[in-house]
C-alpha cells in the first residue's frame, strides 16, 4: 500500500467504464465524491509490521463539512493523513475514529476540496446480480462498471467477522476506501479487500469485498462525537489462523500478542476453543467472542507435533496495542 508515483496514469478500458446515459443520476458528480487518501504511519507503530508505515488507498466525501469515510486499515495509528481530489485540491486531514468490528473509519478534511457529499443508500436493497459503479479517485478514468456477485459472510484472518459482506467482480484494482455506489447514484458500502473468491462456494473468481454502507448509521454518531463506539471490547488474540484442508492453522501471530505470550506457535492447528470444536474461522470468533470481554481467558486444544495440546491465553483489547490518533 505504498505510495506509487506512476499509479495516476492507469485508467480502465472505455468499454467497462460507466457512462453518463446508462444511469439515472449525475455521474460525475458522484464520483467526484470519492478522494485519494494517504497516510503516514510511525515506525514503531503496532500495525506498521503488516500494514506499512505509508498507506494509500481512497475515502469518500459523506458530509458538507467535509466528513470523509474510509476503510479503518488505511488510518489506523495514522500520525497524518492527506486527501486529494479528481480536480487536484489537497488538503490534510485529521482521524476522526475507526471502528474495529465495522471496520470503517472517519477522517475530516482540515480545507475545502470542492467535492459534493455523496448520499448514503441502503446496502440491504442491493441484490446479486445488481448493475454496480466501483469507483477510487480520479473519475470515470477510474471508476468500473461491475456486478454484485455475492452477498455472505466474510471472516477475516485479523479476527474480524461481517455478519453480510459484499462481492462484487470484476476487480478493482484500487480497492481499499473505494465507494461502491448504486443503481440510483448512492454509497452502497466501501471497499475493503480483493478477493479470489467473489461467489463464494469454492468457485474462482477475482472480485472485491465490500463492507456495507447500513453499518454505519448505528454507529456515526459516536464514532465522530467519541472516536469509537461505546461497547465492550471484544477479546483478541493476535492469532492469524487460516483454513487450509478443513483445518484452522496458524499463519501468523502478531508481534507481543497474547497468543504468543501464551505459547502459540505458528503451524500450530486449532481444534477447539473452550472445549468446543471449531471448524472455520467464523465458528472460532464467535466462540471466543462468546466468552466474554478482552481479559477474558480462552482456553486452546492445538494440535502440534502429532499430538493435542492445551493453552491457555489471556485475551486483551486489540485497542490497547495501537497508537491513539493525534489531537488538532
Amino acid at each position: 500500500m505504498s505510495e506509487d508515483e506512476d499509479e495516476e496514469e492507469w485508467e480502465f478500458p472505455k468499454g467497462v467504464q460507466p457512462k453518463p446515459d446508462a444511469v439515472g443520476f449525475d455521474l460525475d458528480r458522484a464520483l467526484s465524491s470519492v478522494l485519494a487518501l494517504r497516510s503516514e504511519v510511525p515506525e514503531d507503530a503496532f500495525s506498521a509490521a503488516s500494514l506499512g508505515s505509508e498507506r494509500a488507498g481512497n475515502g469518500v466525501m459523506i458530509g458538507p463539512d467535509g466528513l470523509v469515510l474510509t476503510i479503518g486499515y488505511l488510518i489506523t495509528e495514522a500520525a497524518s493523513v492527506w486527501l486529494v481530489s479528481a480536480a487536484g485540491a489537497a488538503t490534510p486531514a485529521h482521524v476522526v475514529g475507526y471502528d474495529q468490528v465495522t471496520g470503517f473509519g472517519l477522517v475530516q478534511a482540515l480545507g475545502r476540496l470542492g467535492v459534493p457529499p455523496i448520499e448514503l443508500g441502503s446496502s440491504a436493497g442491493a441484490r446479486v446480480g445488481d448493475q454496480v459503479i466501483v469507483a477510487s479517485q480520479g473519475g470515470r478514468a477510474h471508476a468500473l462498471t461491475a456486478h454484485i456477485v455475492g452477498k455472505r459472510e466474510f471472516a477475516g484472518y485479523w479476527e474480524y467477522l461481517l455478519e453480510e459482506a459484499i462481492f462484487t467482480a470484476p476487480p478493482h484494482p484500487s480497492w481499499g476506501g473505494a465507494a461502491l455506489i448504486g443503481g440510483d447514484g448512492t454509497l452502497c458500502a466501501v471497499g475493503s479487500l480483493l478477493v479470489q473468491e467473489a461467489e463464494g462456494a469454492g468457485r474462482r473468481q477475482d472480485g472485491n469485498m465490500f463492507v456495507p454502507i447500513d453499518l454505519l448509521p448505528p454507529i456515526l454518531d459516536e464514532l465522530m462525537r467519541f472516536g469509537k463506539v461505546d461497547r465492550p471490547p471484544r477479546p483478541w488474540l493476535g492469532l492469524f489462523a487460516t483454513e487450509a484442508e478443513g483445518a484452522l492453522v496458524v499463519a501468523g501471530l502478531a508481534s507481543d500478542a497474547p497468543a504468543v505470550r501464551a505459547g502459540v506457535r505458528v503451524g500450530d492447528v486449532v481444534l477447539k476453543v473452550a472445549d468446543a470444536p471449531v471448524a472455520d474461522l467464523a465458528a472460532m470468533f464467535r466462540r471466543i467472542w462468546s466468552l466474554g470481554q478482552a481479559g477474558t481467558v480462552i482456553p486452546l486444544t492445538i494440535f502440534r507435533d502429532g499430538a493435542e495440546v492445551s493453552v491457555t491465553v489471556e485475551s486483551a483489547d486489540r485497542n490497547a496495542f495501537l497508537k491513539s490518533p493525534g489531537l488538532h
